[in-house]
């Protein structure tokens, strides 16, 4: 496996950043946060057409660029550095259950219109219990196809119009595509700590929904969904902690007390130092696990949640050192460090804590 970025790797990350620093700002992020959509559907459009970004590893003959997930890597970790507001990780899990769901009805359906921008999609997996794993899916579905259950904490769930569904069937847990202007289906937006990324609650009552993959068969794309989602949401964990380590590094420059820049006292040293530390080690892990979900080798499972760890707390904590080496200013809602504070722990919780997957780690290496 090569941990060494290509020259068109490293020449798509200047691409993206450049992208993501013009349209991401931080003035656009706050103007995002008060909207009920949460996007700027005009960027989005952009994303799609001029950069490719939604269709970048679907393949090709679905409307999309066949990239792997190494180049996905790149895109989130930019993605992270800015805060970007945007459906963008929802329409991600959501063309993974299809594209590992092996119905190829499916992906001619609906994998062109996300691959476009012009589907907004999202996954509608966790419920009110918040649990992550097969136990936690209370939702059922009747021979016809309706379903009836409640999802929430479904990211861009209000503004998707296509869900793809997590329900329990007679033959156990399937996937089910169900148009969220359908009957039976009422959205309601959460009030959510992190802003930037947008929730809601689904309310499914008899909705209709559409098969995707075997009956029964859903758990075993799921798994494979959710690992591929860790590494995904780790990448990005990486790109928000090298910001914030690169923000208060020069802080700690600009500072000035007693005489002098406070990053030359001890403590302030001490603080940069191990987030630097952190932030790298964090980058390894993310890495590492794009290279096993590139090649969906048998050592994915246990990288993802090492991965999802270890970069859910070194982004935490990083961002959490950030607001500290800011001291007084840093506590307030003008600076940028609480945005990121916020994306930090939002993060740190989506797909299972850092306690979950460490017992999920040991689970799946036998100990």
């Amino acid at each position: 496996m090569n941990f060494a970025f290509t020259e068109e790797q490293e020449q798509l990350r200047e691409f993206v950043r450049s992208f993501m620093d013009e349209k991401s700002s931080e003035a656009a992020v706050r103007e995002l946060m008060e909207t009920d959509e949460g996007y700027d559907k005009a960027v989005w459009s952009q994303m799609a057409e001029q950069m490719g970004l939604q269709s970048l590893i679907i393949p090709e003959e679905y409307g999309g660029q066949g990239f792997t997930f190494v180049e996905l890597g790149v895109v989130l970790e930019e993605m992270g550095r800015r805060l970007l507001c945007a459906p963008f990780l929802s329409g991600l899990l959501a063309s993974l259950a299809i594209l590992h769901s092996e119905d190829d009805n499916a992906k001619k359906n609906y994998l062109p219109g996300i691959a476009s921008g012009e589907t907004i999609a999202a996954l509608a997996f966790t419920e009110e219990n918040g649990r992550w794993d097969a136990d936690g899916i209370e939702a059922t579905v009747d021979a016809d196809g309706k379903i009836t259950g409640t999802k929430s904490f479904v990211i861009d769930g209000a503004t998707a119009s296509l869900l793809i569904v997590a329900a329990k069937s007679a033959a156990g847990i399937s996937l089910y595509a169900v148009d969220s202007s359908a009957d039976g289906v009422t959205t309601t937006a959460l009030a959510t700590m992190d802003q930037t990324r947008k929730q809601a609650k689904i309310e499914l009552d008899g909705a209709q929904g559409t098969l995707i993959g075997s009956d029964g068969g859903g758990w075993d794309t799921l798994s494979t969904v959710l690992d591929l989602g860790a590494v995904a949401l780790a990448a990005e964990q990486v790109g928000g902690a090298q910001f914030v380590l690169e923000m208060a590094v020069q802080y700690a420059k600009d500072r000035v007390q007693f005489g002098r820049p406070i990053g030359s006292f001890q403590a302030i040293k001490h603080k940069c130092a191990d987030m630097l530390l952190e932030v790298e080690s964090a980058k390894s892990a993310a890495y590492y696990g794009l290279g096993c979900a590139a090649e969906l080798n048998d050592e994915l499972p246990s990288v993802a949640s090492l991965a999802k760890a270890y970069c859910s707390e070194a982004y935490f904590h990083a961002s959490a050192e950030n607001i500290q080496i800011h001291g007084g200013i840093g506590f307030t809602w003008e600076h940028p460090a609480h945005l990121y504070f916020k994306r930090a722990k939002s993060s740190e919780l989506m797909f299972g804590d850092p306690a979950y997957h460490r017992e999920l780690l040991a689970q799946r290496i036998g100990l």
